[in-house]
């Protein structure tokens, strides 16, 4: 494994002391991809001890989405975990109290969401340091992450976790690029791109340097996007996980109205006092709206919505089908059409098929066949 991390550090070392221009680019993205492998080996290499897994990390998923909470040592992130779902995290003025994951739930706008409460990262977490991997393994599977931060402490803290999830594969607050990778038997390394997409971060003679490096011999590789080499070498690896975050600024009793206008300027962020309870408002607001999760009010025959029990799915996945395999797979099959109220509909109630998108809290009441 030492082998392993000092070729990752010599590359690292190349690439800090190369200067970038166009001569360069295609060196540089041959580099970019030597490492990317390199860092895969050394994650999956500890997937038997240092994934989601491990003495007190093999937390089973419960409720609508799970909600990671990491950041450096005594940052607030018990207290938070205990204000909001009500499970005690021991939480103290030292580091490292928390050592395991612990879990809590709490329900906001009909939905239940998990949050756990991961222990403090350290720089070099990706490297294995501490229980770096296992935490950041956890961070994998979750809905949402939230980053907290000591408002009093310097905002490198921020860089350095960003870093040590981007080292594992985590992409914060980033779409998936829009490459496609079709492989074919013969004919080379072909570039297609729609005359509309300038390709400005990437040459075609470094796509090619990229490939050759993961032995793609043959293939179109189609640019809906301006890629850059790192893109490219996200969509081959194909591990990557795309995952939104939110920067929780704590500890916000102990810095000034100035210093907080100041911090304001830093995206997808909210500031709490979690001991004061702060905030707490804006931050489950947050959460929602960052889960990107719709309620759908179920509708039984003769009888009026149950608004109690909502049916919680990912607005990506909230057609009519998709509603019913929330409830049960064989509902869709039995479904002959839907009848929909709300927002998503021009009439009141609507007859919908499997494909109709529903809006948060329509109604939906389902029609089964004969």
């Amino acid at each position: 494994m030492a082998t392993l991390q000092g070729k990752i550090a010599e590359i690292e070392a190349e690439m800090a002391r190369t200067q970038k221009n166009k001569a360069t680019e295609g060196h540089l993205g041959l580099l970019k991809a030597k490492l990317a492998k390199l860092k895969r080996e050394l994650i999956e290499g500890s997937k038997g001890s240092g994934g989601a897994g491990g003495e007190g990390f093999d937390v089973q998923k419960t409720g609508d989405a799970r909600v990671g909470l990491i950041g450096f040592p005594s940052v607030g992130k018990s207290t938070l975990l205990t204000k909001l779902t009500g499970q005690f995290s021991e939480a103290a003025d030292y580091e490292f109290t928390t050592l395991t994951c612990i879990p809590g739930t709490y329900k906001y706008k009909g939905t239940k969401i998990q949050l756990l409460d991961l222990p403090g990262i350290i720089e070099g977490a990706k490297d294995g340091k501490g229980r770096g991997k296992q935490v950041i393994g956890v961070a994998r599977t979750c809905s949402l992450i939230l980053i907290v931060l000591d408002a009093m402490k310097p905002m490198t803290h921020k860089h350095i976790i960003e870093r040590e999830l981007e080292g594992f594969g985590i992409r914060l607050n980033k779409k998936k690029p829009d490459i496609l990778i079709k492989r074919k038997d013969k004919g080379g390394i072909t570039v297609i791109k729609p005359p509309s997409i300038e390709m400005t971060k990437l040459s075609e003679d470094t796509v090619k340097s990229i490939c050759h490096e993961y032995k793609i011999s043959n293939a179109n590789i189609q640019f809906r996007c301006n890629a850059s080499a790192d893109d490219l070498i996200d969509v081959i690896e194909g591990n990557r996980v795309y995952t939104p975050c939110i920067y929780v600024l704590n500890k916000i009793d102990g810095i000034s109205i100035e210093e907080l206008d100041l911090l304001d300027r830093v995206p997808h962020y909210v500031p709490v006092s979690a001991k004061d309870e702060w905030n707490f408002d804006e931050l489950m607001e947050k959460i929602w709206e960052y889960l990107d999760l719709i309620r759908i009010y179920t509708k039984p025959k003769g009888q009026i919505p149950d608004y109690e029990q909502p049916v919680i799915v990912p607005r990506a996945a909230s057609t009519v089908e998709g509603f019913c395999n929330k409830i049960h797979k064989q509902l869709a099959k039995d479904m002959k059409y839907g009848m929909v109220w709300g927002t998503s509909v021009r009439h009141n109630p609507q007859k919908c098929g499997k494909d109709h998108q529903l809006n948060d809290e329509d109604v939906v009441q389902i029609i089964k066949k004969n």
